[in-house]
This record gives C-alpha cells, structure tokens and sequence, in this order.
C-alpha cells in the first residue's frame, strides 16, 4: 500500500511552501514494535511548526531534516498496531506526517485515544487540542490571570488566540484582542462579546490601545514590533505570557524590544511557556476545556480546506492573516 505525503525538500524562504515542500508517493513500511499506523481524516495546521522547517539549531526542538514527512499534529483512526493500549478503531491524536497514512512511535509521537463520542471531532484539534491547553495555561497559570483583571491577547482570531479571550471572560478578566481586520475584530467583540479588539491593519496601534487603557496580562502570540506597542501600555507588576513568535517566524528576523527598559520600570515579568511543558496536566486541562465547550462558552469557528494536495494554501494562511479560529485540513476517507 502506498502513502502520498509532503515530503521537505528545502528550506522554506519567506512563505514560498510550494518551492520546499513536495507531494510524493511511497510504499507504508511493515510497523515496528511500538508503532501504530493511522488514516489521517484531519491535519491541524499550526504556526509553530513553522519554525521546524527552519535551520536554526537554537529553537525549542532541533529542525526537521530535509528529506522527511512533514509533521504536524494529525487526527485519525488506527488501523494496525504493534503498541501497547492502542488497537484498530481507536480514534487519535498523535504528531503524525502530513499525508494520507501516518506511521507513528506512541510514546514518542504522544498518541492519545480520544472519546469519539464528542460530536464534532475537530473540538481535538481546538478548544479540547493543545490550543486549548496553551490558552488555559497561558491566561491562568503563565500570565497569573486574576478576574477584574485587564487581559490582552494578540492574533486573538488565530486558534490560540480565539480562545485565550474567551477563556480570560470565562475567568472574570476583562478579554481585549488584537486582530487584522475590520472582519476579525467585529467576530471577536460583537459574536464573541470580548470588551474590546484592536485592528493593528487601521493604523495606529498605540492610540487604540491606550483607549483601553492599562493592562495587566499580555497573552503575546505575535512579538515584533506589536511587542513594543503593549510594553508601554502595562500597568505595573503586569504579566507577559509569550506563547508566540509570529512576526519571526517567515521574515527571519528576531524580536528585540526597543522597549525592553519597560520590563524594569513597570516590574513585569516576563516567561516563555511551551505545552510540553504542561502535557502532564493535559487530562485536567481538557476536563475543564471540556465543561465550558459543552456548555456553548467556549467555541471555535473552523477554517476547512479539503484535499491533502490543497495543504499548502492552508498553510500559508497562518502567515498571511487569512483565517479566523482554527485552520484544518479535511482529508477524503
């Protein structure tokens, strides 16, 4: 049996996908001890990966090598397995290749069954996904969220983002979002009810920012310059919780905050946080995730793009503002 997939072949320059990465076919290897092979039916596409297809040594994991399976956080149903708990049917989430077939370690991949009885299985690769995960951890336990607090999230209409808002309202904060568009911030403040958003595509950030006034949490997916904007515009002893390198990603620049001398007047701190960090706490993190979704206050509007040979353009989208919530590949079954 053959698997199509994309394969890396270069290095990506700025968000030319379609000149590194390759659709090409192979025959499924026999699995290993440990291995489970799963039918993809979806592909989560999240910015961070972004930075695996990179040559920089110094990231948080060592680059992807040219000449592989793009990997991505794939849902699917398991249809071989030479692994302990996992059998044919289960439902799962695991980081997989981004093709047809996904052939995994796992341990080493972090499969993880899934209750299929949840209605929408998207809801895994969002609110109950590890967006899900780094929005709670990063709004209540990195930024140390307090409700009648003043929290601001940027790429709010991204899958992270969308739901660090509604999570920081759910907490009793006072949810701000900054977003591109006309379009992303009417979803964020009049279909999600959010206190206010702020369009960085209309021009001056900074009178927008300060009719909000002072912040006290700073969920940053983003840095670049917009990082120097909300340093300014902290209330003292606030939070910087950096999820996010956004602005870094494709231009190959690295943040440096012109403003970094505000960190010491305004006593901010400021952490880095990463979900393997917390991927212990995942079933607790989900349960509550869980609650609220099923409860309607927690939801996630859904970008769908369907065909594997179509991914790229869904890529791209995380780079070029083109979505709101969270962009999926749907494959055919």
């Amino acid at each position: 049996m053959a698997n199509r997939f994309w394969r890396i072949a270069r290095r990506p320059e700025g968000n030319d996908f379609a000149a590194a990465l390759e659709l090409v076919e192979a025959p499924l290897a026999p699995l290993a001890e440990g291995e489970v092979r799963i039918r993809n039916s979806h592909l989560s596409m999240d910015a961070g990966t972004r930075l695996w297809l990179t040559s920089r040594e110094d990231g948080y994991q060592p680059p992807l090598p040219l000449g592989i399976a793009m990997t991505g956080l794939v849902l699917g149903e398991v249809t071989e397995s030479r692994a302990e708990g996992f059998a044919p049917g289960d439902l799962v989430r695991a980081f997989g290749q981004w093709g047809d077939w996904s052939t995994v370690d796992a341990v080493m991949s972090g499969a993880l069954k899934l209750d299929p009885s949840v209605s929408d299985r998207r809801a895994w690769f969002g609110p109950l996904g590890m967006n899900g995960w780094t929005a709670l951890w990063g709004v209540e336990r990195t930024g140390a969220a307090k409700p009648g607090e003043k929290v601001l999230v940027s790429a709010a209409a991204g899958a992270t983002g969308i739901l660090a808002v509604q999570i920081a309202r759910l907490l009793g904060c006072e949810a701000w979002g900054i977003a591109g568009g006309a379009a992303k911030c009417a979803y964020l403040a009049d279909e999600l009810g959010i206190a206010g958003a702020v369009d960085y595509k209309a021009g001056d950030v900074g009178a927008q920012l300060d009719k909000a006034g002072g912040f006290d949490v700073y969920f940053d997916n983003v840095g670049g310059p917009l990082l120097d904007a909300v340093l300014t515009r902290m209330n003292h002893y606030g939070r910087i919780a950096v999820c996010g390198l956004l602005a870094d990603y494709s231009s190959g620049n690295r943040t440096a905050p012109k403003e970094f001398d505000q960190v010491l007047m305004r006593r901010l701190r400021v952490e880095g946080f990463f979900s393997p960090d917390f991927m212990h706490e995942g079933p607790v993190l989900t349960e509550r995730l869980r609650a609220w979704h099923e409860a309607g206050d927690l939801v996630m509007p859904y970008d769908v793009t369907r065909g594997l040979e179509n991914t790229l353009a869904a890529y791209a989208k995380l780079f070029t503002g083109g979505n709101i919530g969270k962009v999926i590949v749907e494959l055919g079954t």
